[in-house]
């Protein structure tokens, strides 16, 4: 009975400290919705709204018919048709479509035996959705050489499709995801561990001596957050150099492309983690409110699933969410070859991200006199 009381009494206490905490019930009310509501929509790896740019050379009832049974489908939507095989690369590069159909001139001519083959060219970037547009292109072209096969009673050659995948030709998951793993390394070294570095100086009391020097914010805040970015670029160097050595994965662009936006990426997660501590008294809360971050940076950011495969309405939040632009440059950087000219919004977008986060980090910290 002893025993029983003390345990009560332990846990009335328990109860009142999570109650006067500003910050635990906070986290415990919104961590569970954030997880149960957001999760099982953007975790989700189906495949649809394939977009399609036609390259029409042959201009025939054939080709119509290909390019109206691709509009048909309910996961195909044909973007552009064309005759110009250049234009259509430029959809691919600027991400508006997924696989190029191009049809070669006079393919209509020999509806029995055709020299002529149909391609179908797949941005290999994004493997997964790459892959499986690929094959739903091929099997509608295939469907529509059957149905007039059936229609005609001629025997028709339905084995002569081209399908090759660019920027990823092999198609290896592996050169989708290590240029953007690199965003988790940032996150941890810019943001979180800088984060519970200032806040173990509270739990210990040493901040209370920094706090009555003449020493200003700014001076003090850039003191606890240039060591990391230093060790972030480090880490960068790492990462592009076990992906080359390990995986033989080497950027397509400009190496100086991916360090300018990994220093951007930094001083963004920076502001983050700084503006969390200031408002966190242990490092469990720290922690906690870090944690719920990195979830929804991985989950929203297209690091697993591509945003194309979310809500709309889901697309339209992830354009908060700072790792997204800079996995969109990891990626084009290293599998592309894209400048930091054609990607000038995203990096102008992390250098605004950058300039609110550490001005909410500066502003937060309250030092004494």
């Amino acid at each position: 009975m002893i025993k029983l009381r003390i345990l009560l009494a332990l846990l009335r206490k328990e109860i009142k400290l999570m109650r006067r905490n500003r910050l635990i019930p906070r986290v415990i009310i919104v961590m569970p919705l954030m997880v149960m509501l957001v999760i099982p929509l953007v975790a989700n790896l189906d495949v649809k709204n394939v977009n399609v740019a036609v390259v029409d050379n042959d201009h025939s009832q054939l080709s119509r018919r290909m390019i109206a049974d691709i509009s048909a489908s309910e996961i195909l939507n044909v973007i552009s048709v064309g005759d110009s095989h250049s234009e259509a690369m430029l959809e691919i590069e600027d991400g508006n479509a997924d696989v190029i159909l191009t049809i070669p001139p006079d393919y209509s001519v020999d509806m029995i035996a055709r020299t002529a083959q149909v391609d179908v060219e797949a941005n290999g970037v994004n493997v997964t959705k790459g892959m499986l547009g690929a094959r739903y292109v091929s099997e509608s072209v295939l469907g529509t050489l059957a149905g007039i096969s059936a229609q005609s009673g001629q025997k028709i050659k339905t084995d002569d499709i081209s399908i090759i995948y660019r920027f990823n030709p092999t198609l290896n998951f592996r050169n989708y995801m290590i240029p953007a793993l690199m965003v988790i390394l940032l996150i941890i070294i810019g943001g979180f561990l800088p984060a519970l570095n200032l806040v173990n100086e509270k739990e210990t009391g040493t901040i209370e001596a920094m706090n009555v020097t003449p020493v200003s914010r700014l001076v003090f805040v850039l003191s606890k957050l240039i060591p990391f970015w230093i060790v972030g670029i480090m880490v960068v160097t790492v990462g592009m150099l076990v992906g080359w050595l390990v995986y033989g994965l080497v950027p397509q662009g400009c190496i100086g492309a991916i360090y300018l936006a990994a220093i951007l990426f930094s001083l963004v997660m920076s502001g983050i983690g700084i503006s969390i501590a200031n408002s966190s008294s242990t490092m469990l809360q720290s922690i906690f409110v870090m944690f719920a971050f990195i979830i929804v940076f991985q989950l929203m950011s297209g690091l697993f699933t591509p945003i194309s495969y979310m809500p709309v309405w889901v697309q339209y939040i992830t354009y908060m969410i700072p790792p997204r632009y800079f996995i969109e440059i990891m990626r084009s950087v290293y599998l592309k070859g894209t400048s930091i000219a054609e990607l000038w919004q995203q990096y102008l977008t992390l250098a605004s991200f950058a300039t609110v986060m550490l001005f909410v980090a500066a502003a937060t910290y309250k030092k004494q006199s």
